[in-house]
């Protein structure tokens, strides 16, 4: 019986329904044809987040515990993911929610730091990392004083360095702040 989780768990909420029901449904285009979904977009949204925010493998969500009602297999979750990330809609969602909330950050300084992530199965944008041994994407993070990520560089082919095309990535960072109406005269000197 402890191991039991109920499906109402908050443990398994990432964002309350209002948040993602306001900033992020909107966002979400509506199908003008197929089948509609069995289940609240909202609930898919936050699995997909909490694939996200964990890490884990698709696979082992724990589906149960993330849908009230009707269950969706990972498949379908994935399949989602997969349309919306591909229509652009998680990058309109953020570049909204900077917009939203620009008076809470901190840009008295800002901070580019870049990363190295391995590959295993390869992608779209990976090299051989000789360091690490393996194949890598790199890709470059902006964030405000408080660490908060802002915005971050398409992935590129990790066979280099940090600094690699940086005028084009620092470009890639700061039209995300720009589309979000967001200035940074002052956080960073002239380039």
């Amino acid at each position: 019986m402890c191991c039991e989780t109920k499906k109402s768990d908050p443990l398994y909420k990432v964002l309350s329904k209002y948040t993602i029901e306001s900033e992020i449904v909107p966002h979400i285009p509506k199908g003008k044809r197929g089948f509609k979904s069995k289940v609240p977009v909202y609930e898919i949204i936050n699995c997909i987040l909490y694939k996200l925010k964990t890490g884990i493998q698709w696979h082992l969500l724990p589906v149960i515990q993330l849908f009230s009602k009707k269950t969706l297999h990972y498949k379908t979750v994935f399949g989602y993911y997969r349309k919306w990330s591909q229509c652009g809609i998680w990058k309109s969602c953020w570049i909204s929610i900077l917009q939203n909330n620009k008076s809470e950050l901190d840009l008295s300084s800002g901070d580019v730091d870049g990363s190295h992530t391995t590959a295993l199965r390869g992608g779209e944008a990976v090299g051989y990392q000789g360091r690490k041994k393996r194949k890598t994407t790199n890709s470059l993070y902006l964030s405000d004083r408080n660490g908060l990520s802002l915005a971050m560089s398409e992935p590129v082919c990790g066979s280099h360095n940090d600094l690699f095309n940086i005028e084009i990535h620092f470009k890639q960072l700061t039209s995300t702040l720009q589309q979000a109406g967001i200035s940074l005269d002052g956080v960073i000197s002239k380039f």
